[in-house]
């Protein structure tokens, strides 16, 4: 059970990984 959370939780890092690279990209292109 404890190994099935750690495999979710690294799968929410990277997505929010992935958000905060577009977000950097939006305001590099927004400047």
């Amino acid at each position: 059970m404890i190994h099935e959370h750690r495999r979710h939780a690294s799968r929410c890092g990277r997505h929010q990984f992935t958000l905060i690279e577009l977000l950097i990209v939006i305001s590099i292109i927004a400047i």
